[in-house]
């Protein structure tokens, strides 16, 4: 198991992605996209890490980019439970843990041998263009 909540067996994945694309789609999905675009723009060192929401050295995530800029206390947050993740940043769970998962796991290269080790960097430029797809007019 993942922080993103996707799991090997693939359950009931017509639903789940249907659940996904509604929660990015909506309002609240929309706005956080808005906001999240707005502070990745403003990181004056554009990369983002995987596997935590904001390190002690204060390198983060996608989803620690907000929570940094809004001041978000992020310790004790267990990271792999996508329903407390979004429930810290006011997204449903489907949203935190898409986002977890692009964040994290999209080019992990242990499951893709075709894709080097993806860098911070690189990272926050393939992110950041998600966020850009992902965002309505």
């Amino acid at each position: 198991m993942s922080r993103s909540g996707y799991s090997d067996e693939g359950d009931n994945l017509n639903l789940w992605r249907a659940t996904v694309e509604r929660s990015i789609a909506g309002k609240k999905g929309q706005a956080f996209l808005r906001e999240l675009a707005k502070e990745m723009d403003a990181m004056p060192h554009k990369r983002l890490i995987a596997d935590e929401l904001v390190a002690e050295n204060g390198e983060m995530c996608a989803i620690g980019v907000v929570c940094k800029a809004r001041g978000l206390d992020t310790k004790g947050v267990n990271i792999e439970n996508p329903k407390r993740v979004g429930e810290l940043v006011g997204i449903s769970m489907a949203m935190a843990a898409e986002i977890e998962y692009e964040n994290d796991e999209r080019t992990r290269s242990e499951w893709r041998t075709d894709v080097p080790e993806e860098t911070p960097e690189n990272r926050w430029i393939r992110m950041r263009k998600w966020v850009d797809e992902n965002l309505k007019g």
